[in-house]
Formats: structure tokens, C-alpha cells, sequence
């Protein structure tokens, strides 16, 4: 199967991923014992009774994984992710690294994956400080993040996990429950053994040989190699290969790394035999001698062979979500984010509707500008989440740099469109002067990409579940539903230009359009006044009075180039002007930067909500786990003051005197999580509930564990029916 079709069938399995991805757990304060999910139940437990002051103790992760689904091991293969473990311990105490028990292959429609289903034991020693005293008891606390997928869907739940571990002195005994389990996963591990590697690429191929150790003088047996790290091998490829009186060699498809640039540093990774599982290092270099001569190595056994039947499905959920991809784009047209900017594009539809070659020319222009802008974002996007980073959907308006800088690219646009200064040539037609826009289908590229920055923050129906599924993707998958998202936002603009049928009800150029193009400025001159609004709730009162000394430069700068270009028209060179003009532009670059560098004040909480509405609190785990271990309900409203779609939904369902009556009849608490500037914890619990950006409206119950969620675009009846629904 081509590479492609893997990354298809792929995206399918996780697209689908999308409903339960609304649906994540998170146990909140928990105690000893085990913790659960629809899909895993996990726990902390030891494999010693006690722990001695001074000694290495053995504590594990188990995991009981529900029928038909799986989690990951260190490489989780062609998708997926390894479980992480972020633990809080007493002082002096250190936890070390996993000790990884052999993986499952695990194939699944073209992919192979690496991990764990049924139960399993993840051990991980832990250094006791020989100041501890016996007969006290360590604490020993650890959030889990599991990737638990089936083969149609991956949900990555939380579940914080607490072992009381007591001190005493001396060797203690195996703990009855757990202590025999682990010590064999122990003793089953992977370890090195002292076996020499070797690996380099020989005509396509990558040649892995090992030698010496418990590989001489034996038959290997059915034998596969796990590198540590992806990119390294083709995973699902077969491995073959043959054995000699020292050891075995393999020949291995490259992966994505080694393709490019071959072998240029050691490869580490498991080679699991029929002799046992082993740590090795191969070193680039040829083949060792003895690893060859004595016959053919037998290939091992998938977890699941049963699940490559499932490629046709999975092209059929596939195609399903793509759809959903394009359906959620072309709903974002109709977000209250995008109004401002459909000015824009009415404008370049008017222009050139009774020129069908232009008009094409300019729809097609459009289609590149946006979905060339959604994969530079989620290029980006990606990259960042990759190098560790906590952001999602919509993080550049996060970044109050880049805020000031779109507030003023807006500014730029709305004089260009009052006027006040020309970019291109005219119209033909009677009186119509010059149009304020980047000429031909530079402009319809230059517009699709402003659509696409600005319009970005918000989520739609159907959006939200694309989204969530694909930053959990390899990045491939993620990108053909980026592209799907792009497709479905530009689709309206791109069907009106290629017809002619609609294009020809459009009246035809003449002086309206001078008029038209004056009152589609103040949507633009709207958008920068939202923007300086929001990056002035970001910053402060200081860092704003720079950007409206900015704006001033540059509204004079504009106005001074225009009037260069008006001398120019009546034949003169306008140089004072031009001079002038370019001049106040510096000026407001250099304001912006200012601006840029004044630090954050403290300023109120953009998401509090007031009037008459209920009052409300910022949102925390905490504050959840608190007000429902009191029994009362909790509503809570993740939202940004550059999300308009927020904003809407506050002014009209979530601070109206009916919600704040159902609220005090329910005795409900309301919590708000604002994400206008970076917060990683936020953006941690948006990725936990399947979402990559606001808003996002979660109803907890007393007594269950995961939220309902709300529709992404409110009325008072929804939010009112949904406190009902729990306060019963």
C-alpha cells in the first residue's frame, strides 16, 4: 500500500475520532486506588510492601484496557502518542524513567502501531531519600496522559493517580496484589545484553546486523526491530531476513528520516527474538561478520492481522470526514468572525462580475490566498505542538505583536477603501475611479489570505470536530484536513465567480461602486477598533496609547502618499509627499514596535462576566472539583475577548437575567477560562475535551465525572434547558 493511501486511511480512523474526542476524562482529587474512564481503568501501584529509607523502590502504572482498544509504547508508531507521566512527589523523592515492557505491532488499515492492550504494568523506579523516617508514608502523585485508541477513534484521557507508600526499614516482601506481576515484567524487559549493531542503507534499503551476546550459536526465531525513535524504518514494511552463528542481519524499508539523509548517526531501538528482547545501539557501518549464512529469519506475528481488512471502510470514514471538514468551512462563512472581511470579498466580486475571465481568474486567486494561508497556520501550528509547545487554534491572536499588527493592516485597509490613498489601476467604466485593492488576482490572494488570519480564531459546527481530531494527527493527516477546512471557507466565493449565470445579475461597474467601496470601509475601520480593544486587554493602558500614536502615523502616512499619487496624476512627481508620506510610516512602524516590547499590565479578566447576568469565577480544575464535591452543578464558558462568535454568545445567552435566574434556582457556580492571551492550562483542557480553540461550553453534573457540551453557538433556551437538565 502507497504511502498516501496509509496517510488517508489514517486520517479517517483519527477524523472519526472527533465525538469521543468531546467526551475525555479527568478525575479530580482522587485517592489511592484506581481511576477510570469509559475506555482504561489505570492505578497506581507498588511492587514492594514498603519502601526503605535510602533504597531504589518499584512503582507502576497498571492499566486495564476495555476490549478493542490500545495504548501506546516509547514510538508509538504511525500515529497515536506515548503515555507521559507528570508526577508530584515529597522532597528528596525522584521518580525515574518508564521501564517499557515489549510492545504489540499493531496493524491497523496500512499502519503499523506500537503499544498495549488488556492489562498491562508501566514500571518506574523511584529513588527514596535516606532522609525518610520509618513509619511515615510518601505521597507519591501522577497525572497520566493516555493515548487509548480503537480503530476508529483516539481519545487521549487524563487521569490523576495517588499511591500512599509506606517507609519502613529493611527488605520488605512483595506486595500481594501487584508485587509478582511487576517483578516479571522486570525481569521480561527489554535490557542490553551486550550485543554489537551495525545499520547503513544498501540500495534503498536499511541493513541492520547484530552479533554476539545471547544471538551466538542460537536460532533467533521469529525476529523485529523497534526503533525508539519514528521516522527511522517504515513501520508497517515487513522485516526480513537471516541468521548466521553470530548473530542475525535484517533488512529494514527506511523511513521518512533515513530516506533523506541515510544513516548519519547511531540507531537505537528493541530487537525482540524468540531468545528474548534486547537493547541494542547500531552504529552506521557494514554488515557484521557471522550474522548471515545459516538461514532465513522468520517474521513475527502482528497483535491484530485481522485489522488490515478494514482499509475499505476506512476510506469510506474517511471521505465521511472530509466532508465534515468542508461542511465546517463553509459554515465559518456565516461566523460572526468573518462578517467584517465578506466586505472585502463582495468588493472583489463586484469588480470583475461582468468580467468572466477576471472573475475567474480572481475566484481561483481567492481558492490559493486561503488555502495556501490555513497550511502556513497549521504548518506552524504544528510545528510549535511539536517542539512541546501548549497552543491551538487561533494562537496568533494570542500574541498581542501580532494583534497590533493585524489592528493596523486593518486600519490600512479601510483608508485604501475610503480613498484616502490607491493600490493598482481603475475600473473601466463611467466615473468609477481607481479601486482601492491589490491589483488582479493579487488582491483576490491578498483578500483569501486575510480571511483566513482573521477569520481563524473562531470555530463552527463540524469545524470544531475536524480540528480536534487532526492536532492529535501525524502531520500529514492534519494538513489534508486543513486543506478540507480551506476548501469549504472558499467554496461560496469560488462557485459565484466560476458561474457566469449569477455573476451576470450583478450590476455593472459604474460610480455605486465608488459609494459601495466608501461604506465597505467601516466594517474594516470596526475590525481595527476590535483589535485595538483586544490587544489593549492583553497589554495595558500604555502599550495602547503607542498603537493609537501608531495608527495616527500611519492614517497621516497614507493620507500623505495619496496625496503624492493625486500630484503625480496631474503630472507632477509628488516626491514632498511620497517623501513625507513614507516617512510617517516609519514612524508607525516604530511605534509598533514599541508597543509591541511595553510589558503586560494587570488588567481585568476579559472573561467576568457583568450587567445582569450570573456572576462568575475564573475556571480551574480545582474550582470544578470544588463546587461539585459541594453537589451544585457547574457551568463554564471557555472564551477570548478576539473570538467574536464569544462574545456574541455572552451579550445574548450566557449573561442574560433568565440565565442568571436558572443558575441561582439550580444553585449552580459559573466559571470562566480566558484564553485571550497563552495559557497552557487552558489550552491542556481545550485538547482534552477534542478542541483546538474557543468557545467551548461544558455542563458538569454532580456525580458524574465527564461534562455535556454545549452547542458552539447559543441561545438562552439551550443554556437554560442544559441547567435544568442537571439541577433535577
Amino acid at each position: 500500500m502507497s504511502l498516501f493511501a496509509r496517510v488517508l486511511i489514517a486520517a479517517a480512523l483519527w477524523l472519526t475520532a472527533g465525538a469521543a474526542l468531546a467526551q475525555p476524562a479527568t478525575t479530580f482529587a482522587p485517592g489511592p486506588g484506581p481511576q477510570r474512564t469509559e475506555r482504561i481503568e489505570a492505578e497506581l501501584v507498588p511492587m514492594s510492601a514498603w519502601a526503605a529509607p535510602g533504597s531504589t523502590a518499584v512503582v507502576a502504572i497498571k492499566q486495564t484496557i476495555q476490549p478493542d482498544w490500545h495504548t501506546y509504547w516509547r514510538n508509538p508508531g504511525d500515529s497515536g502518542g506515548t503515555t507521559s507521566l507528570r508526577w508530584t512527589t515529597p522532597q528528596g523523592v525522584r521518580p525515574g524513567e518508564i521501564v517499557w515492557p515489549l510492545p504489540e505491532r499493531q496493524r491497523l488499515s496500512g499502519l503499523m502501531n506500537f503499544g498495549y492492550s488488556g492489562e498491562v504494568y508501566l514500571p518506574v523506579p523511584v529513588e527514596i531519600p535516606a532522609t525518610a523516617r520509618a513509619g511515615t508514608t510518601l505521597t507519591l502523585t501522577v497525572k497520566a496522559l493516555f493515548f487509548v485508541c480503537s480503530a476508529e477513534m483516539c481519545v487521549p484521557d487524563e487521569l490523576t493517580l495517588r499511591l500512599d507508600l509506606p517507609v519502613r526499614e529493611g527488605a520488605a516482601p512483595l506486595e500481594p496484589s501487584h508485587g509478582a506481576a511487576i517483578t516479571t515484567v522486570l525481569a521480561q524487559a527489554p535490557r542490553p545484553a551486550g550485543i554489537e549493531a551495525r545499520i547503513a542503507v544498501d540500495n534503498g534499503v536499511l541493513v541492520l546486523s547484530a552479533a554476539g551476546g545471547p544471538l551466538a550459536g542460537r536460532n533467533p526465531g521469529p525476529s523485529y526491530f523497534f526503533p525508539f525513535e519514528g521516522g527511522v524504518i517504515d513501520h508497517p514494511a515487513p522485516q526480513t531476513g537471516v541468521w548466521g552463528p553470530q548473530g542475525l542481519t535484517l533488512r529494514l524499508q527506511p523511513g521518512r528520516a533515513t530516506r533523506a539523509g541515510g544513516v548519519s548517526g547511531p540507531v537505537e531501538g528493541v530487537l525482540a527474538t524468540a531468545q528474548g528482547a534486547f537493547e541494542i545501539r547500531a552504529e552506521p557501518g557494514a554488515a557484521l561478520a557471522g550474522t548471515s549464512g545459516s538461514g532465513e529469519v522468520a517474521a513475527a506475528a502482528d497483535a491484530s492481522p485481522a485489522a488490515a481488512s478494514t482499509d475499505q471502510s476506512g476510506l469510506a470514514v474517511f471521505a465521511q470526514a472530509l466532508l465534515f471538514a468542508v461542511l465546517g468551512g463553509l459554515i465559518l462563512n456565516l461566523m460572526p468572525c468573518v462578517f467584517p472581511i465578506l466586505a472585502m470579498k463582495a468588493a472583489a466580486l463586484a469588480a470583475s462580475a461582468h468580467d468572466v475571465r477576471h472573475a475567474r481568474r480572481d475566484g481561483l486567486a481567492f481558492l490559493a490566498g486561503v488555502l495556501t494561508t490555513f497550511l502556513v497556520l497549521a504548518g506552524v501550528l504544528l510545528a510549535l505542538r511539536a517542539a512541546g509547545e501548549a497552543v491551538g487554534w487561533g494562537f496568533q491572536l494570542q500574541s498581542p505583536p501580532v494583534t497590533a499588527g493585524l489592528a493596523l493592516l486593518m486600519l490600512a485597509v479601510a483608508l485604501n477603501l475610503s480613498g484616502v490613498f490607491h493600490v493598482g489601476a481603475g475600473l473601466q467604466g463611467a466615473g468609477s475611479g481607481p479601486l482601492a485593492r491589490l491589483p488582479g488576482g493579487l488582491g483576490a490572494f491578498f483578500t483569501g489570505a486575510l480571511v483566513v488570519i482573521v477569520a481563524a480564531p473562531c470555530t463552527a459546527p463540524f469545524m470544531a470536530f475536524a480540528l480536534g481530531a487532526a492536532l492529535v494527527m501525524p502531520w500529514p493527516m492534519a494538513l489534508i484536513v486543513f486543506l478540507g477546512l480551506g476548501l469549504g471557507l472558499a467554496l461560496p466565493f469560488v462557485l459565484v465567480s466560476l458561474t457566469p449565470g449569477l455573476l451576470a445579475k450583478l450590476p455593472r461597474p459604474g460610480p455605486w461602486m465608488e459609494r459601495l467601496k466608501g461604506l465597505l470601509a467601516f466594517p474594516m475601520y470596526a475590525t481595527a477598533l476590535w483589535l485595538a480593544w483586544v490587544f489593549s486587554r492583553q497589554t495595558g493602558g500604555d502599550a495602547l496609547a503607542l498603537l493609537f500614536v501608531a495608527g495616527l502615523s500611519l492614517a497621516l502616512g497614507a493620507w500623505l502618499i495619496g496625496g503624492g499619487q493625486s500630484e503625480r496624476t496631474a503630472g507632477r512627481k509628488g516626491l514632498i509627499h511620497l517623501t513625507a508620506g513614507v516617512t510617517a510610516l516609519l514612524l508607525a512602524g516604530g511605534a509598533l514596535v514599541m508597543a509591541a516590547r511595553v510589558p503586560a499590565s494587570a488588567v481585568d479578566s476579559p472573561g467576568i462576566a457583568q450587567g445582569a447576568g450570573p456572576a462568575s469565577a475564573p475556571w480551574s480544575s480545582a474550582a470544578v472539583a470544588a463546587a461539585l464535591a459541594e453537589g451544585r452543578p457547574v457551568l463554564v464558558n471557555f472564551t477570548a475577548d478576539w473570538c467574536v462568535t464569544c462574545k456574541i454568545n455572552e451579550r445574548t445567552s450566557l449573561t442574560s437575567s433568565g440565565v442568571a435566574a436558572a443558575m441561582t434556582r439550580t444553585n449552580a457556580v459559573y466559571l470562566v477560562g480566558d484564553w485571550t492571551r497563552r495559557d497552557d492550562t487552558i489550552t491542556a483542557e481545550l485538547q482534552r475535551h477534542g478542541r483546538s480553540g474557543v468557545p467551548l461550553y461544558l455542563i458538569y453534573s454532580p456525580g458524574t465525572v465527564e461534562p455535556r457540551v454545549l452547542p458552539q453557538l447559543l441561545t438562552e433556551g439551550v443554556v437554560v434547558d442544559a441547567l435544568k437538565d442537571v439541577g433535577g
